[in-house]
């Protein structure tokens, strides 16, 4: 396979380290033939496929989060919970959804990263906020459904 046929097929980057979703994404990546890489800080057991690559990265800050927005692209599915990192992967054409199946998007950012600014500055403070809520049956199956949703986008 040439670089030019890589570069036009989709990928899924994959923040591993507290994915929850990971073999929901293995299971669309198998059904569409796209490629996964998983991006963690330590290393955990990932199926034995061809179509799965397990990236480790040094221990230091945001090192993760720097080899996923470095690699992403227009034809990347980035996977994230973290909204910086999800801010940067759009700003370089990437797709990103939070393990919720909720996309991240160039009008949505703005507001996230504000509202994320103003936790972090009221738990800084002592103000006891309250964290996300818990993972539930509908987050995986809209998960399930806005991958494929994007893949279909990308494929075409």
């Amino acid at each position: 396979m040439t670089d030019t046929t890589a570069a036009a097929n989709p990928v899924i980057l994959v923040d591993g380290d507290a994915c929850p979703v990971k073999e929901e994404i293995y299971k669309v990546a198998f059904r569409r033939n796209v490629p996964v890489t998983i991006v963690s800080n330590s290393p955990f057991r990932v199926p034995v496929h061809p179509l799965v690559r397990r990236v480790v990265v040094n221990d230091g800050f945001d090192a993760a989060d720097d080899w996923i927005a470095e690699a992403a692209n227009a034809k990347s599915v980035v996977i994230t919970a973290d909204i910086l990192l999800a801010d940067r992967c759009l700003k370089a054409g990437a797709s990103v959804l939070s393990s919720a199946g909720r996309p991240f998007t160039t009008s949505s950012i703005g507001a996230q990263i504000a509202t994320r600014a103003i936790m972090v500055d009221l738990r800084a403070g002592g103000d006891i906020v309250g964290g996300s809520a818990p993972f539930s049956k509908a987050d995986r199956s809209r998960f399930l459904s806005a991958l494929d949703e994007v893949l279909t986008r990308l494929l075409r």
